[in-house]
């Protein structure tokens, strides 16, 4: 009744000022408000809660809000007790069902269909179809309310440039205490590039990623005319061209494909793939170049396997066989790290057909917005012996031809990438695109931090000490918002508090990981309509793709095989003995024969 009661003076409270009485949120636990004139009403539909604000729960609702852990309980039981979890890992029913209730509890908590945009705070025919948005989670906060956050906090959000300098930017590196590596980084940064494209001639509202989820458009392109200028028209491949015995991607003088490259750079290294910004940094046109590798030697194949399909068919199988292979390294090796659970996570599609799942994403705005991990670079990029700053690294491909891939992964898995949350380790290099990420924020009205936690099943944090773990950071935080409800979500997810010896705070990996596993099961290729053997060209194509890996990937396209991983390696004699002992991979020559070939073939 307490609460109620709280409610209902804010929602007055609004109205006195003669703003929009939803402003304050009065609805809890998913609860939609409705506007009835100068009143509102909570719509509790299939919430599990009633009353006036959603705040009652049903019988059964209660016992499992009473016996539901909380997130923290949840996440140290993962990360603990090693020993046990050796044991369910080796127990295929245990870890099946473990896994299913990890897919499940976080998928369910995605709104599918979507619901809300950017432009529209209540569901509608336009939210829903028109793919050019991306979606929301919450509905923005309303033009007619009080404060940027509804009701709470001050007039105007402090200034965003003070923000990051205040709270954000690195004073010394804080390597992650997880042992993330640069590796992780680019993988993170290209994988993404492929759904997160905001449309900024639009807006930050808008997205050029029609496919909204895994399509690997940054490897083919997003068009079916850049595809096309891309691939070689023969046995399924795509362009490239010979180097020094190994392939890497064509130029692009040979393919007429747009790439964003400053007019310094010479002909020779405007290499082309399909994502027109990674020529960005050498990082990602590394990934690009392994992932032209692969396709081309899945090719090689499919064609052996089907002698009898045409270049259209074994292209496309090609492309799909990719895509199973890049869901299962995010959810074993990505995600797998990230979580730093001792559970071993499992991709396995089937475990799914039973339940109620939608095979269809949409990119939600919030999801882009909390991917935006510029505290995982470093100061400076370390090949081999040579340390490269940010104007020497940044539209240099040459770097890729000097040292080649073999060097860059073996250095890139040695170097330490910084830790994400706890404030105060976003590197100057990126100063101006942190300070956009938060305007960029502002402009789409999100709703409070604090509001993104209820929605996620999270307790709200009841000051600003509680959410960065300190007093310095968090009394400074009070004077610029006012309120701890005022707290804007990019700057909260990154000044929060991590968890004990983690990359990440709770928040991250609690809004995270659901909108990550809904778009990676959501994917076409993981439905039962296509999850067989023939979707894939057959046993060969699907074993391809149910033992990938990225330890895999490295040693069937990357001469010498190098150790990888998404971690500093702890031991690195032994551990490197480890995984090349157990790879049943051939030499590069072996399982590639097409980069021996002295062979030239005539785009984020």
């Amino acid at each position: 009744m307490i609460i109620t009661g709280v409610f209902v003076f804010f929602s007055l409270l609004v109205f006195s000022h003669g703003a929009n009485p939803c402003c304050s949120n009065p609805c809890q636990n998913r609860g939609v408000c409705m506007t009835y004139g100068d009143r509102y009403e909570c719509d509790c539909t299939r919430t599990g809660f009633y009353g006036e604000n959603c705040t009652t729960p049903e019988f059964f609702t209660w016992i499992k809000v009473t016996l539901k852990p909380a997130p923290s309980t949840v996440h140290y039981i993962l990360t603990h007790f090693k020993g046990v979890w050796n044991i369910i890992n080796n127990i295929s029913f245990l870890r099946d069902a473990i896994m299913r209730y990890v897919l499940t509890s976080r998928s369910h908590l995605i709104d599918s269909p979507p619901t809300y945009n950017s432009h529209y705070d209540y569901k509608n025919w336009e939210a829903y179809s028109n793919l050019s948005y991306y979606t929301r989670s919450l509905p923005p906060v309303g033009h007619d309310c009080p404060t940027p956050m509804g009701v709470k906090g001050k007039k105007e959000l402090p200034n965003a440039n003070l923000i990051v300098e205040k709270f954000l930017l690195r004073r010394k590196f804080i390597p992650d205490p997880q042992g993330t590596n640069i590796m992780f980084a680019f993988f993170a940064q290209h994988f993404t590039h492929q759904f997160f494209k905001t449309d900024t001639k639009r807006g930050a509202a808008f997205t050029k990623a029609l496919g909204h989820g895994v399509d690997l458009n940054h490897i083919y392109g997003e068009s079916l005319d850049r595809q096309h200028k891309l691939r070689l028209k023969k046995d399924g491949k795509l362009k490239f061209q010979i180097i020094d015995g190994e392939m890497y991607p064509p130029t692009v003088k040979d393919t007429d494909v747009e790439m964003l490259y400053p007019p310094q750079v010479p002909d020779h290294l405007r290499f082309a793939v399909g994502q027109e910004v990674f020529g960005l940094v050498p990082g990602l046109m590394m990934y690009a170049t392994i992932w032209l590798r692969e396709h081309n030697r899945v090719c090689d194949i499919l064609v052996q396997e089907h002698p009898e399909w045409d270049d259209e068919r074994i292209f496309q199988t090609a492309r799909l066989i990719l895509i199973g292979e890049t869901i299962k390294i995010v959810i074993e090796d990505y995600v797998q790290h990230l979580s730093g659970y001792n559970f071993k996570l499992k991709f396995d599609p089937q475990l799914l057909f039973k339940q109620r799942f939608q095979y269809q994403n949409r990119i939600a705005a919030e999801f882009n917005t909390l991917y935006h991990w510029h505290p995982l670079l470093p100061d400076t990029f370390q090949i081999n012996e040579k340390e490269y700053n940010y104007q020497q690294f940044l539209y240099n491909n040459s770097v890729l031809l000097q040292h080649g891939i073999s060097e860059m992964v073996e250095s890139f898995t040695k170097q330490n990438a910084g830790r994400v949350a706890g404030g105060r380790n976003v590197p100057a290099a990126v100063f101006r695109v942190a300070v956009a990420s938060i305007e960029q924020s502002r402009e789409m009205r999100y709703q409070s931090l604090n509001e993104y936690r209820k929605h996620f099943m999270m307790k709200p944090f009841k000051s600003f000490e509680e959410l960065t773990g300190e007093k310095e950071m968090s009394a400074e935080l009070e004077k610029l918002y006012g309120d701890i409800d005022a707290m804007e979500l990019y700057p909260g997810l990154l000044v929060e508090q991590p968890r004990p010896g983690a990359i990440f705070g709770e928040t991250m990996v609690e809004l995270g990981a659901p909108f990550s596993l809904k778009g990676l099961m959501g994917n076409a290729i993981c439905s039962p309509e296509y999850w067989k053997p023939s979707t894939f060209g057959g046993n060969v194509g699907f074993e391809i793709v149910n033992t990938a890996s990225l330890q895999k990937l490295i040693c069937n396209n990357v001469k010498n095989c190098p150790y990888t991983s998404f971690h500093v390696l702890k031991n690195d004699n032994s551990e490197r003995a480890t995984i090349n002992a157990s790879s049943n991979s051939a030499p590069l020559e072996e399982v590639n024969p097409t980069l021996l070939l002295k062979e030239r073939s005539s785009e984020l």
